[in-house]
């Protein structure tokens, strides 16, 4: 099977192959842990987060969502620690809110005052927090795949099981730390930073977290992606386009 077919085969959009937009891959000290970014296009600048067990380039470039924003923005990824070719470490108090210093850390690392933020699942985790601990960071944000999360409120299946046959492909320290993400009600109504969320009609996140969300930000505008669930929304041309709207 050829490459073109192969990727047909998998969902992924073949101008996300095929585009030869250029990048530069860096990678940064952030507080003792390695973290591995991408800067691609040139522009207003946009940080993409990823999701648990994936990475910048399965959650943002397989897709093409990386090269289609770097035709009007400056694109900046990052594989989240525990994730991809950044460090893993083994404790949990490595995670948790040391997830969201390394997307400050990163705009310190490439001089960026403030950036939009878009975020899926985990990553839409780690942007809602970066909304209540440094708004001053973030000029807009999008939230994928999630909303809000209480601390108390249980874990989408989709985080425990992420990865082949329920095991995960990161140390089980990083999800056993997304409790410091949470936020509560009165930092949730508390962010003046503006925020979109985007999700997939049939995401079990739907009803656990967004609708708990749209109770207490009703101003922040949710898009439903039609026919996608958690893990294939991303691959949808339509959370492309709402992604884009959201960003302009």
């Amino acid at each position: 099977m050829n490459f073109i077919r192969a990727s047909a085969k998998l969902g992924l959009p073949v101008f996300a192959m095929l585009n030869t937009t250029t990048s530069h891959a860096g990678e940064f000290d952030s507080a003792g842990v390695k973290i591995r970014y991408t800067v691609t296009g040139a522009g207003d600048p946009v940080v993409l987060i990823h999701g648990l067990s994936s990475s910048a380039r399965l959650n943002w470039d397989l897709p093409g969502i990386t090269a289609a924003l770097a035709a009007g923005h400056q694109v900046i990824t990052l594989d989240c620690r525990g994730h991809g070719l950044s460090d893993k470490p083994g404790t949990r108090d490595a995670y948790g809110t040391n997830m969201v210093g390394d997307v400050v850390r990163l705009l310190d690392h490439l001089h960026i005052a403030r950036a939009r933020i878009a975020g899926y699942s985990m990553g839409g985790m780690i942007t809602l927090k970066l909304l209540a601990l440094h708004p001053e960071r973030v000029n807009s944000a999008v939230i994928g795949g999630m909303g809000w999360r209480p601390a108390d409120s249980p874990m989408n299946p989709f985080g425990q099981t992420a990865g082949n046959g329920g095991r995960l492909r990161v140390p089980s320290a990083c999800p056993e730390s997304f409790a410091e993400l949470s936020v509560t009600e009165a930092e949730l109504k508390a962010i003046k930073i503006p925020a979109t969320i985007v999700v997939g009609c049939h995401d079990s996140c739907r009803q656990m977290y967004v609708e708990p969300l749209r109770k207490v930000r009703p101003d922040w505008p949710v898009r439903v992606i039609p026919d996608a669930g958690h893990l294939n929304c991303v691959l949808k041309p339509e959370f492309l386009a709402q992604l884009q709207a959201a960003l302009r």
